[in-house]
């Protein structure tokens, strides 16, 4: 073995600062995650429909900035759930690649996860975009 294995790592100062290009590697990874997750998970593709339909629902009904902040913090919550669920899926099928009842506990836990964001999506929907979209077509006075 080669001095160079066992030696430490070089520790930095504090007022040495990381190389430039770290900070673009990171953003890169993430976005080579989202890439993943997009290619690899249905539901992530299904999330952003949703949320596509409803931003032209919001647009068209006008509305408020308040309620966007509502609505696009709660797309990214959902979108994040969605990622965190595949990450942990990919590392319990690493960890465990047979069936094993604590794997699967942890895949459908996660999953339900992000089924109950999911579903508090749709009432933050309803609730935000349902009065103006109904009132928009007539129905509702």
């Amino acid at each position: 073995m080669s001095g160079e294995a066992d030696s430490p790592p070089p520790v930095l100062s504090a007022s040495a600062a990381p190389p430039k290009s770290t900070l673009w590697r990171s953003f890169g990874w993430a976005f080579e995650g989202l890439a993943y997750g997009w290619r690899s998970q249905r539901n992530l593709r299904i999330h952003t429909a949703i949320s596509v339909g409803i931003v032209l629902v919001g647009l068209w009904v006008g509305l408020p900035w308040r309620d966007w902040a509502v609505i696009a913090l709660t797309m990214g919550v959902v979108v994040a759930a969605e990622l965190i669920n595949t990450a942990l899926e990919a590392l319990v099928d690493l960890a465990s690649p047979g069936r094993h009842p604590l794997a699967k506990a942890a895949k459908d836990t996660a999953a339900a996860a992000v089924l109950c964001l999911a579903l508090a999506a749709v009432v933050v929907g309803a609730l935000l975009v349902g009065p103006p979209l109904l009132a928009r077509l007539g129905l509702l006075r």
